[in-house]
């Protein structure tokens, strides 16, 4: 597959994965769809790289623990937003983490106003002189968790990728996350997490949330620069719009439309300028 159907395979496999991740709500909760989603990507990434943990240093349990915690806290706060918020539109916030670390890492003032357009996106989108547009302000708050924890996310996987051989600190750390969130997901989806088809979703959804773009960006990055990877990255809240209509019949206002145009504008402009991230950076919720 050329790079660029790679990239797009990407984006479109996390989008529709979350957007399914939704229509369990109902049934197993939003920690119980966070839970199936972490666990079977955790057990999709072991039997891909079965990491040899007893030849591990104390920095890397370390550095494991410390990835598996903001990967649960990461995907818990965006499930929660997209529980309240349109995913189009909880995606478009959410991006304001990766967009604000590429600022920080680009040191470039003229970046300071694609980071400013972002917010300005943002702003249109909560609509504060509006009573929120119509959006709950709880949901505006979980995004903007996400978006922290996004952006702190990578910068732990650019310290993992250089303390860990290929995806073993990766798949550690989805195994970590899902301990994380076992308690809470069990006592929110009790025995409904293993019916047939909750578990056969759990399944579509952690191929589609991690296996799936994981292979894909890897393989991508191989074939392109960090820097287009990451300009054609920037799509996503566009195409979270569209995952968001086709599975959940959500859709946006024009205001939102144009708020949502500005994040994906000034990622693109951030991302030209900024220093490339590795490549586990850019797995996401």
């Amino acid at each position: 597959m050329p790079p660029l159907g790679l990239v797009l395979g990407s984006i479109i496999s996390v989008q529709f994965g979350a957007a399914i991740s939704v229509t369990i709500f109902d049934e197993v909760g939003v920690a119980g769809s966070t839970l199936l989603r972490l666990a079977f990507a955790a057990l999709f990434l072991f039997l891909l790289s079965r990491p040899k943990v007893s030849k591990w240093s104390a920095t890397q349990v370390r550095m494991a623990i410390l990835f598996g915690v903001i990967l649960a806290a990461m995907n818990l706060a965006f499930y929660l937003a997209i529980d309240i918020l349109p995913i189009g539109i909880a995606t478009t916030i959410e991006f304001l983490g990766p967009i604000s670390v590429a600022a920080i890492f680009s040191r470039k003032l003229t970046d300071v106003i694609w980071v400013a357009l972002a917010a300005a996106g943002v702003v249109l989108i909560a609509q504060p002189w509006n009573g929120g547009g119509g959006l709950e302000l709880a949901g505006v708050l979980l995004a903007l968790l996400a978006a922290f924890f996004w952006g702190v996310y990578i910068l732990v996987a650019q310290r993992a990728g250089e303390v860990f051989p290929d995806r073993d600190g990766l798949t550690v750390a989805m195994m970590i996350g899902t301990a994380i969130v076992f308690v809470p997901g069990v006592a929110a989806g009790g025995s409904t997490l293993v019916t047939p088809h909750i578990l056969l979703l759990g399944a579509v959804i952690g191929l589609l949330s991690s296996l799936i773009p994981y292979s894909f960006e890897l393989d991508a990055l191989r074939r392109m620069p960090a820097r287009v990877f990451g300009t054609l990255m920037s799509i996503e809240p566009a195409v979270a719009v569209l995952a968001g209509f086709i599975v959940l019949s959500q859709q946006p206002t024009l205001l939102q439309m144009f708020a949502i145009a500005l994040v994906v504008i000034a990622s693109v402009g951030v991302t030209r300028s900024a220093r490339p991230l590795p490549a586990e950076a850019a797995i996401e919720a």
